[in-house]
């Protein structure tokens, strides 16, 4: 039976609002899930505590920049967060700041970058290590790795560090940044993530996914696309005692009469060492096994309405006993789930293009949205223990609405039946599952236009001058 005291956080740990703002209750499932121990810890640790006695202190700075990520439109300008801090403040007996966001933009910078990806990449590992073993695939923790990109605003730093797309001409595209994230398949919460420009050497998805191997626990299976599946990438992650599921490189062939057969499009293959790459060190080449036994599955992609496409998936997982064929094909068709996830980091979430104007804050920026998300996803995860759901069965849209709905009551511990405000919650969360809507098709087009300005080919500078010519 479910326990919800109607008693605060301690309320001597100066971060107890913003666990508070999560529902975090003594007697929920994941109640370990970025305590405001684990958060204080974290700043003492990489030495970011700053501005104790002042209005903007670390604390409410970063409740304020979380909520700031969780809205949308208006609601995540400064001038909001600030109208939040002053709230906050009133509510809780001390004195409001005035309306000016210089000095809240100000301390927002000072947040410590290592603590906030610390925290980010520890909530979502409490939140996997106490995962139901029924959200698990096969026993095992299953990792989905996919990337994307995003923009920001056209400042001359954002441009120095994240250059604008080489095909546009100056000054008329936004500074672009590649991103590659790890997400568990049982959560959906990011377990790490990496991000550099969009192009040049070393910039490319596979590049930034060697940065984050640490992301990943030995026995975890790894599921991504094609375009991570070359030899090396799965010698290293094998060298972690990890499994791959992947689906196999376009570029490598596949000829099911050679290896030896396993059953209908399902053999044992080997595959042999390249030639050492730029990137790598001699040492760590040397690691390397000249051979790798893989196993190679082909089946069919049915859908209605649609002509059937075959797929080629290599995978590490080499008993056909214990991982049938048609195992396979369901771990790798789980893939998908990596997309609506990071859809909804860019679109919810508004990761598509940030509202920074400098690269240390548009990484601020990034992992306090990856670190908001999470908490978001330790919400849902609570929601589908309490009430015996699947997590990834219930929506994120309603989660966030849900959760900044009770946002400023549960922080300034002003709510008059917490434990009931908190059951309420968590019961309309698990009640908005996700339709399960297979073969759905849907045309890629606008029915409402924004506007009929046409698409800026030149920079604002010599549109302007010959506006004021004519």
């Amino acid at each position: 039976m479910m326990i919800l005291p109607t008693g605060s956080t301690d309320p001597k740990n100066k971060f107890s609002s913003i666990a508070q703002a999560f529902l975090q209750r003594k007697g929920l499932p994941f109640t370990n899930v970025l305590s405001p121990e684990s958060i204080q810890k974290a700043f003492l640790d990489e030495n970011g505590m700053f501005g104790q006695q002042d209005l903007f202190s670390t604390q409410i700075v970063l409740w304020a920049f979380l909520a700031q990520t969780l809205r949308d439109g208006k609601g995540a300008a400064c001038s909001q967060a600030v109208a939040d801090i002053a709230t906050y403040r009133v509510q809780t007996g001390r004195r409001p700041p005035s309306g000016d966001t210089g000095d809240y933009c100000r301390a927002r910078a000072k947040l410590d970058l290592p603590a906030l990806r610390r925290l980010a990449v520890d909530s979502a590992r409490q939140l996997e290590t106490a995962t139901e073993p029924s959200w698990l695939w096969k026993g095992l923790h299953a990792k989905l790795v996919d990337g994307f990109t995003f923009t920001m605003q056209d400042t001359p730093t954002n441009q120095e560090q994240f250059p604008q797309l080489t095909s546009q001409a100056p000054d008329v595209g936004f500074p672009i940044a590649r991103a590659c994230v790890v997400l568990s398949l049982a959560t959906a919460s990011v377990c790490d993530a990496a991000f550099g420009p969009y192009e040049g050497k070393e910039t490319g998805e596979a590049a930034l996914l060697r940065e984050i191997l640490d992301a990943f626990d030995e026995n975890d299976v790894v599921v991504f696309d094609r375009c991570y599946c070359s030899f090396l990438m799965l010698a290293l992650l094998a060298q972690r005692g990890l499994h791959v599921c992947a689906r196999l490189h376009q570029r490598r062939s596949s000829d099911l009469r050679r290896g030896r057969r396993l059953g209908p499009g399902d053999h044992l293959i080997t595959w042999t060492r390249p030639a050492r790459p730029p990137w790598m060190p001699q040492e760590q080449y040397e690691k390397i096994p000249e051979t790798l036994t893989l196993r190679e599955v082909r089946f069919d992609v049915t859908v209605s309405g649609r002509r059937t496409e075959t797929l080629t998936v290599v995978t590490t997982l080499t008993d056909p006993d214990d991982y049938s064929p048609k195992d396979i094909a369901e771990l790798y068709g789980f893939r998908w789930n990596v997309e609506l996830d990071i859809r909804q980091i860019k679109q919810t979430l508004g990761l598509d293009h940030l509202r920074c104007k400098s690269p240390e804050m548009i990484r601020r920026e990034v992992w306090v949205t990856l670190l908001a998300y999470n908490l978001i996803r330790k919400v849902i995860a609570t929601a589908a223990a309490v009430h015996d759901k699947q997590p990834r069965r219930l929506g994120f849209a309603l989660a966030c609405q849900t959760v900044l709905s009770s946002w400023m009551l549960l922080s300034t511990g002003s709510c008059r039946d917490a434990r009931g405000l908190c059951r309420m919650a968590l019961a309309q969360i698990a009640a908005n599952e996700v339709g399960n809507r297979p073969g759905r098709i849907e045309p890629r087009v606008l029915k409402r236009r924004r506007h009929r300005y046409p698409l800026m080919q030149r920079s604002r500078r010599k549109l302007r001058e010959e506006l004021q010519t004519t």
